[in-house]
């Protein structure tokens, strides 16, 4: 009886959340019928024993219901997503490597320096491989589940890493940053996705925020280990041959974490997926399990109701064509659209660049006092984002890195910096060098904890019939816009100046915070499972409403 209470209580729930479609018409008129046969099957005079019977399903479906977004988190959850997660260090030290890499490689490729189209070149030729790695881990996701895009990107990491390390000629260096962007694309759309599926509700922004958090570790750990071999003969040679070694760690920690339980159960292997949900949530009740996973089986039914016969091709018309799910696309693409083309890039590829530019003699240091904020920010993004909400949390935090940017344009203005060599005329460290670093750090900070981190998180937007596309277009939309900002970079300071560049930068922040006002919604807190009915009622809904649509699914 207790497993067909925990289905009925599921599909109830479901049509609590969809009032207005038929199929939850339907259900709530059964619901209906059920109850009523129920009641009228109730004796007259109850014993205890009935009584207590009966009882048990009202305190559970009042009490254990609201709890399960207090089940305390276990440390099972926590290894999971830390493993995860090392795919984002080696996304982070990949990408931001290369800044030192330009800086000191010197006449290692081919006998000569790099030209300025050369340099742009091998920097973004990582964004487009990891725009194809985003689409190949997309369209292998539903069929090899989540965990063996990641095994892909570990032996394209090790792989890009080696053919870097050991290149002496400019189409080698290319091929080998190409092969580690199809590395960094599968992990930056697989991972999110795969903590996102895993993570209780009340947790999964911090969760998938650890793997910012790595990120933009990999990133630290890429300027720290720059200027430590800054002096090294071919020292370039050992910081890019060393983006290798986590990703053969990473390999050998994955056969221990699971598969993902809407997966599991998606592919019917209910015994497996329940096992999964004990071990996430450690110190749940076996009701609250029953719940969790009821849950998760009518989502998936509906899902496999959806995809019945339907090719990928089809998915992504459906992605584009139901109003709800074309919301969620845009919200989410939008916001990291907005990340990506907000300046920061420019830092994390070029920041080497632009402070040797501007006069400072250890430029990678320099470029290493800039990325520890923003992995500090990172933790502070983590702390605060279930808390205060992702929108709000937005709303709140990225106004700066327009302010920030609008400072630097106005340095900028008064530094003599030759548009051909992009150098500063003169000697020594001018005045407004140190208030160029010092707004780039606020930027730096502002980014940080604002849509440097929370754009990643996006990932849970998508309804489960739909969710790996989502994420797939949504990681496509990340390189695409990064593919912009590197291969544009060092031509828009030639012909724009450095004070147009960081002035249409911060016009980008300006408009992106109107964006997110209008289209970002909030979604903290909500199963994944609930997030849907967010954008069936449209955009903007606020962390208040949201907690309401869960206090009418629980009257």
């Amino acid at each position: 009886m207790d497993a067909i209470y925990f289905r009925l209580l599921g599909l109830r729930t479901r049509a609590l959340l969809q009032p207005n479609s038929v199929y939850g018409c339907l259900l709530i008129f059964f619901d209906s019928i059920t109850q009523i046969i129920m009641e009228k099957a109730k004796p007259l005079s109850p014993s205890a024993d009935h009584v207590e019977s009966v009882s048990k399903p009202e305190k559970y479906f009042s009490r254990e219901l609201e709890d399960i977004n207090s089940i305390p988190l276990g440390w099972f959850v926590w290894m999971v997503a830390c493993t995860a997660s090392i795919a984002g260090l080696l996304f982070g030290y990949d990408t931001g490597i290369i800044s030192a890499v330009l800086v000191y490689i010197g006449n290692d490729l081919e006998g000569r320096p790099p030209t300025h189209n050369e340099k742009e070149m091998i920097t973004s030729l990582c964004s487009a491989g990891a725009f194809f790695g985003a689409i190949c881990a997309g369209l292998t996701a539903d069929k090899f589940g989540r965990k063996n895009p990641i095994y892909v990107g570990c032996a394209l990491f090790t792989i890009g890493a080696a053919l870097q390390g050991s290149a002496y000629t400019i189409p080698q260096m290319a091929v080998g940053r190409f092969v580690v962007g199809l590395g960094v694309g599968s992990a930056a759309m697989i991972v999110p996705l795969y903590v996102a599926e895993l993570a209780p509700a009340q947790a999964r922004g911090r969760l998938i925020g650890l793997n910012n958090i790595c990120i933009t570790g990999g990133q630290v750990l890429s300027y720290a280990l720059g200027a430590a071999f800054a002096s090294v003969d071919h020292g370039w040679r050992y910081m890019v041959g060393l983006g290798g070694v986590p990703s053969i760690i990473l390999a050998i920690l994955l056969p221990w974490c699971p598969q993902s339980p809407r997966q599991l159960v998606y592919n019917g292997r209910m015994d497996e997926a329940k096992q999964v949900l004990r071990k996430i949530y450690g110190h749940g009740t076996e009701r609250q399990i029953e719940l969790i996973l009821g849950t998760i089986q009518d989502a998936c039914d509906e899902a496999r109701h959806m995809n019945e016969g339907e090719s990928k091709w089809d998915k992504i018309v459906q992605l584009h064509r139901v109003p709800a799910n074309m919301r969620a696309l845009f919200s989410a693409c939008g916001l990291m659209v907005f990340s990506q083309m907000s300046g920061f890039n420019t830092l994390m590829y070029y920041s080497s660049t632009l402070f040797s530019m501007v006069g400072f003699s250890n430029p990678v240091a320099v470029g290493l006092i800039v990325a520890a904020p923003n992995l500090v920010m990172a933790f502070v993004n983590v702390m605060l984002v279930d808390r205060l909400g992702r929108r709000r949390l937005l709303l709140y935090t990225s106004w700066g890195m327009c302010a920030g940017l609008i400072a630097v344009t106005v340095a900028f203005a008064f530094l003599p910096v030759d548009t051909e060599t992009l150098e500063v005329r003169g000697s020594g460290t001018p005045r407004e060098a140190i208030v160029v670093l010092v707004f780039l750090l606020w930027f730096v900070i502002f980014y940080g904890v604002s849509v440097g981190n929370t754009a990643w998180m996006s990932a849970d937007f998508f309804p489960l019939e739909v969710r790996s596309m989502g994420t797939m277009w949504m990681t496509c939309s990340t390189w695409v816009s990064n593919v912009i900002v590197s291969s544009t970079f060092l031509s828009m300071m030639k012909s724009m100046t450095p004070s147009g560049t960081f002035g249409f930068y911060a016009g980008i922040c300006g408009l992106g915070w109107i964006w997110i006002y209008f289209f970002y919604p909030e979604v903290s807190g909500l199963q994944l499972e609930e997030i849907r009915e967010v954008f069936e009622r449209g955009y903007g809904k606020s962390m208040r409403s949201s907690k309401r649509a869960r206090n009418v699914e629980r009257a």
